[in-house]
């Protein structure tokens, strides 16, 4: 697809939850627009992906919207690539993650000490209202509700707008990071909440924030194990009551 430099687009690299499957990595998108290209989610097995679709050392930015693995792991791959793989970027690659990000790579390669990454990433910590710009491309963060630090995304280009939930449950935040999105790509990764447990979204809690933001468009993913993308997707779109689609490894969507 031929991509103007002011026009905003979402490829989608992995949805599975929690671990990837064959030919379905974890969580990960890449999100082009106003010449800047981002990698939003470095989920197991998304690096590759990346690869199909763009040369990974010519990335403006990775956003992280929380440490799990499954959203996360790939940085790991990517070190390699860039460090010791002939991928080397011309300068590093700035890394927007919650704090911590750093040690926890570092801690997984056997050092104590962070500051070896900073030649190949160049880690800047999350914060709610969190505002990053890239080209055209502006990146604001919100805090939202999960067992960790977590926050969703909302991309904006050209006047259009690209939000992205995270990890979350339910909660006001999503709604207004959602507010009238061209495209709100939403997890929907469990069946149904646990007694005192909301810390990812049904469904039904989906769609009904794409509905309360006015969102024009839902994109439903990261669906868990005991729900199967297409019966999730058809539940979203029930309480949606708009156009709805299951985020499918590949596929390219306009914001």
């Amino acid at each position: 697809m031929s991509l103007t430099r002011a026009s905003l687009a979402l490829t989608v690299l992995g949805t599975a939850s929690p671990h990837p499957g064959p030919g379905r990595p974890c969580s990960g998108y890449l999100v082009r627009g106003g010449g800047a290209e981002v990698w939003v989610d470095a989920g197991t097995g998304t690096f590759a992906e990346l690869q199909r679709h763009t040369d990974p050392a010519r990335l403006d930015a990775v956003w992280i919207s929380h440490l799990h693995a499954d959203h996360s792991a790939d940085l790991l791959a990517a070190f390699y690539a860039f460090a010791h793989g002939g991928l080397t970027p011309p300068a590093p690659i700035p890394v927007y993650a919650p704090d911590g990000c750093a040690q926890r790579l570092a801690g997984f390669l056997g050092r104590a000490d962070a500051g070896f990454l900073n030649g190949t990433f160049a880690f800047r910590p999350l914060h709610d209202g969190h505002v990053a710009r890239h080209g055209g491309l502006t990146l604001a963060a919100r805090a939202v509700a999960h067992d960790v630090e977590a926050y969703g995304l909302r991309a904006e280009c050209g006047g259009r707008a690209l939000a992205y939930s995270g990890d979350s449950g339910p909660c006001a935040a999503l709604t207004e990071l959602a507010r009238d999105a061209d495209l709100f790509l939403c997890e929907a990764d469990v069946d149904a909440h646990r007694e005192g447990e909301r810390v990812h979204l049904t469904p039904e809690d989906a769609g009904a924030v794409a509905r309360a933001a006015g969102a024009h468009r839902l994109l439903v993913t990261h669906v868990g194990p005991a729900l199967t993308p297409g019966a999730a997707t058809a539940r979203a779109a029930v309480s949606f009551g708009g156009p709805t689609s299951a985020a499918r490894e590949g596929r390219t969507f306009n914001g």
